[in-house]
């Protein structure tokens, strides 16, 4: 997957992800509620994402269903942002979190579990 999922892409795809199969006239409802949207933007980003083959759209309806899983556009932009601000240092994405981030015990105990994993 080598395209980019702009802010706009990313909040249709949450939508697209979370009730699909979904017609492209509920997303535009559901982007007119929680994001405030008219109809024609919603539309247009709906297109954006067809043609970067994210999502698929099928007559009749336009329903819409994704072509890419969440879990691997998250795997995706966490590679791009650690590639891009930390220099691809995985390490010290860790350490800009864990020194803003105030953890609980169990957050701690989650996080060694993941890492004892590997």
């Amino acid at each position: 997957m080598k395209e980019k999922l702009f802010d706009s892409e990313a909040k249709v795809m949450e939508i697209i992800w979370t009730n699909s199969p979904i017609s492209a006239k509920e997303i535009s409802l559901i982007a007119a509620k929680t994001i405030g949207w008219n109809k024609n933007t919603t539309y247009t980003v709906i297109k954006k994402l067809e043609a970067k083959g994210f999502i698929q759209r099928e007559d009749p309806g336009f329903i819409c269903t994704p072509l890419v899983s969440k879990n691997q556009m998250q795997k995706v932009e966490v590679a791009s942002l650690v590639k891009k601000v930390f220099g691809g240092s995985r390490k010290a994405l860790f350490s800009a979190l864990l020194d803003d981030e105030s953890l609980t015990e169990d957050e701690i105990n989650e996080l060694r579990k993941l890492i004892d994993k590997r």
